[in-house]
């Protein structure tokens, strides 16, 4: 993504003046993430301070349409550790409202986060030439969004914008509707950084930064209290719909200590410290989630990092039934064992194995380690980037909506510093 200029100090006080003016919201200033199936079926927080998600549910690609299979166990999972869950669609209309009308009517009746919670379309790619039918095609996506009873939200970034929709009518249907990005570098970026606040009228989430923590994570900050929306004293609102996603999430969250079993998904607490052996747990290990292995007395094993913890350090994120996304089958590696020989005894390719296992060398793997292959999830469109001249792999994941750490993953990079202008990728 591109950096956008230093704005004036004058303009962030008048913005924030504006800001101030509107409702207070309880969620102002509340940090969250948002996630597409490069985060995996349950998705994962950067710090025990994040309070949303945005999930992505699929999208469409000028008339081509990608599912996102990891979408209602995000969702679950999101609910599941107490954060507000919203939703988003890759939205590459350009300016045809008829291929806008076939993406609203493929994933307006598969959403599961509540009535009211956000519905924002990701229009970052695939402009026409016709800035006013750019326009038109957002602006019929979010009077829909509306009338199915979701909050709607545009992303994208103010160049983009700029150089292609009329915003200002956009904020005047819709007031303080923009979810818009601007990142001052790829350092690892916590906190916001406002001397990159890409100034425009109608804000209400502020993504600031596609590497929230190491590995690449997208880190927001909701400036009006939007994403408050759906949800009453941070519980999910009662829907009109059937959501089976919220349900399971809310399920998952009511699992004490003494339920957590074998076969559920949990995600190690961020207030944990220690394994049960004693050694520290490392930031990096609480980002993801694990498969119970085994459980005795109030220790559970977990896969991949093959590691005791204690249960009272891990939260469930599902009830170990209702939120598998395909059959899931795991695998001992044995000596001699290569990723690319287990995915073919799966009928899956190893990049597959690589993503849904969070391997950031694929060429290294280890005697003991636990792989897993959620068969559901092996459908997905595979798309490829050719490197341009000037091009690194943050620039590369930013523009595709991925993470430096799955472009590594898929692609078989050993260096990520090196790619070289020509270099096919997939993602």
């Amino acid at each position: 993504m591109k950096k956008l200029i230093k704005k004036t100090v004058i303009g962030m006080v008048a913005f924030f003046v504006v800001a101030a003016s509107g409702p207070v919201f309880a969620a102002v200033g509340d940090q969250g993430v948002d996630w597409s199936k490069y985060n995996g079926a349950y998705g994962n927080f950067g710090y025990d301070r994040d309070k949303f998600t945005i999930a992505q549910i699929g999208g469409t690609y000028g008339g081509s349409f990608v599912d996102q299979a990891t979408y209602s166990t995000q969702v679950a999972s999101a609910i599941a550790q107490g954060k507000r869950a919203h939703t988003y669609i890759w939205y590459q209309v350009g300016g045809s409202q008829e291929v806008a009308k076939a993406a609203l009517d493929r994933y307006l009746p598969k959403i599961q986060t509540p009535k009211n919670s956000i519905l924002a379309l990701d229009y970052e790619s695939g402009a026409s030439g016709d800035k006013q039918a750019n326009t038109d095609a957002i602006l019929y996506g979010m009077r829909r969004v509306k009338a199915a009873g979701y909050t709607p939200m545009y992303y994208s970034y103010k160049p983009y914008t700029l150089a292609n929709v009329n915003y200002k009518q956009i904020i005047k249907e819709f007031p303080n509707s923009l979810w818009i990005a601007a990142y001052p570098s790829y350092e690892v970026t916590p906190v916001p950084n406002y001397s990159f606040f890409p100034s425009m009228d109608g804000i209400s989430v502020f993504q600031f930064t596609s590497t929230y923590v190491a590995g690449g994570l997208d880190g927001n900050i909701d400036l009006t209290g939007i994403t408050d929306k759906g949800y009453e004293d941070g519980n999910a609102a009662k829907p009109n719909t059937d959501t089976p996603a919220t349900d399971d999430g809310k399920d998952a969250n009511e699992v004490t200590p003494s339920e957590i079993k074998e076969g559920m998904t949990v995600t190690i607490k961020f207030s944990a410290t220690n394994y049960s052996t004693g050694q520290a747990i490392p930031k990096w290990v609480k980002e993801n989630s694990y498969k119970v292995l085994q459980k005795s007395g109030n220790k559970v094993l977990l896969d991949n990092i093959m590691s005791w913890v204690a249960a009272s350090d891990v939260q469930a994120l599902d009830t170990g039934g209702s939120n598998s996304t395909g059959n899931t089958q795991t695998h001992i590696v044995q000596s001699g064992d290569t990723l690319s020989g287990i995915a073919s005894n799966w009928g899956t390719n190893w990049q597959e194995l690589a993503r849904q296992n969070s391997l950031s060398n694929p060429n290294m793997i280890y005697t003991g380690q636990v792989i897993r292959f959620t068969g559901g999830q092996s459908g997905a469109t595979s798309r490829t980037y050719t490197v341009r001249s000037g091009d690194n792999l943050s620039s590369i994941a930013s523009r595709l909506g991925a993470t430096v750490q799955s472009l590594v993953s898929m692609n078989g990079i050993s260096n990520p510093n090196l790619i070289y202008a020509g270099q096919t990728l997939n993602y």
